[in-house]
């Protein structure tokens, strides 16, 4: 494939902004289209035991392909650190994600250093992971009991055939079943489940799927479907492979009468709506043929300490190196920093979409910063 991917440590360093005038805890801070700093998404590890199309095809995250050496990803002890930092800023929820996080060696212990952050008025954090499933059966229990409050699997396909065609390493379904079960049983649910829809490719997996999370799941499983997304370069995007989010909702809404729901947080990305009929719910996140940029209120942190302001970023911004510069740097310069990116933040991507502006520029990939 001609595509290059982007690596992080190959990738412009922008320098932060000049370090303006402290930054008081608890202040709001907003960018420059008024969106506040709510949520911080963390990736722990850019590998991946799968190779999903979409994310990590094969033929590019082949067995030549160069993972980050372990002493470039950010320790425990610097997540924390600067999860703290974002916190102080306004961050209410933290999400953990990869790669595939539980490949992450003692992520209980990340979650653990994670689950003790306090909001500057006291309350805890919203912290939740996602995962793909494919050891959650063995590590749930752990999870939760390191302090982790919900979760969120990655699931595109009921039947084996397309499941394993789409995570192209040969992984049983059933195996993720098994995870979703035991998170529920450890007392992480609702768990949220994600399906990425191809046209083509797996949209014929959408009704099954539905039927299956409403009967043997209903309240303690929401299953959301996503536009398949032109995140990074290496995928092969193309829209005609964008099964709109409103088409999946006809399908569904054919066979069991849906309800809308309101949003249940600021910023949220899925459109939540109800079955009539009391089977759960399900959610349609809609980047592609519904952009929600006007109230994206997320961050995101590399797997080596760059801050990325938006799921399409073709930059980011180096908090590992103020971390482990000669200088010693306070959390109060930290938080300069943070505070002077977010200030000038204007990202827009699905706004943008198709315009010569958005197409000129590369990608970061999303397993580098998650979902």
């Amino acid at each position: 494939m001609s595509t290059r991917v982007i690596p992080l440590h190959d990738a412009d360093r922008p320098q932060f902004p000049p370090p303006g005038l402290p930054v008081r805890a608890g202040a709001r801070l907003v960018d420059t289209l008024g969106r506040p700093l709510r949520d911080l998404r963390i990736s722990v590890t850019d590998r991946c035991n799968f190779r999903c199309s979409y994310c990590m095809p094969k033929q590019v995250f082949d067995k030549h392909h160069q993972f980050l050496p372990h002493d470039e990803l950010l320790n425990f002890e610097e997540i924390t650190r600067l999860a703290r930092v974002f916190v102080g800023l306004g961050v209410e929820k933290l999400r953990i994600t990869g790669g595939e996080p539980l490949l992450r060696r003692h992520i209980e212990s990340l979650i653990d250093m994670l689950a003790q952050l306090r909001t500057p008025d006291g309350r805890e954090l919203d912290l939740t992971l996602t995962t793909n499933g494919s050891v959650l059966a063995k590590k749930a229990a752990a999870l939760k009991a390191a302090g982790l409050k919900r979760l969120t699997v990655s699931l595109d396909g009921l039947d084996d055939a397309v499941f394993q065609r789409m995570n192209d390493v040969g992984f049983p379904v059933a195996t993720v079943l098994d995870g979703i079960r035991a998170a529920l049983a450890a007392g992480l649910g609702p768990v949220k489940v994600n399906m990425v829809v191809q046209r083509g490719v797996n949209d014929d997996q959408i009704l099954p799927m539905a039927r299956h999370f409403r009967e043997h799941f209903g309240q303690g499983a929401v299953l959301r479907f996503i536009e398949y997304m032109d995140v990074g370069t290496t995928n092969g995007w193309r829209m005609d492979q964008v099964l709109p989010s409103a088409e999946v909702q006809r399908r569904i809404a054919a066979e069991w009468p849906l309800v809308p729901l309101s949003a249940s947080a600021p910023g949220e990305t899925a459109e939540r709506w109800a079955y009539a009929d009391g089977g759960g719910e399900v959610g349609f996140i809609s980047s592609v043929t519904q952009a929600f940029c006007g109230d994206c209120n997320r961050a995101r942190v590399s797997t080596e300490g760059r801050l990325y302001t938006c799921l399409f970023a073709h930059r980011g911004h180096d908090l590992r190196g103020l971390l482990r510069g000669a200088e010693p740097v306070s959390d109060a310069q930290l938080a300069s920093a943070v505070a002077g990116v977010w200030s000038g933040r204007a990202d827009r991507y699905s706004q943008l979409r198709g315009t010569a502006a958005a197409a000129t520029l590369p990608r970061v990939e999303m397993h580098y910063i998650g979902g």
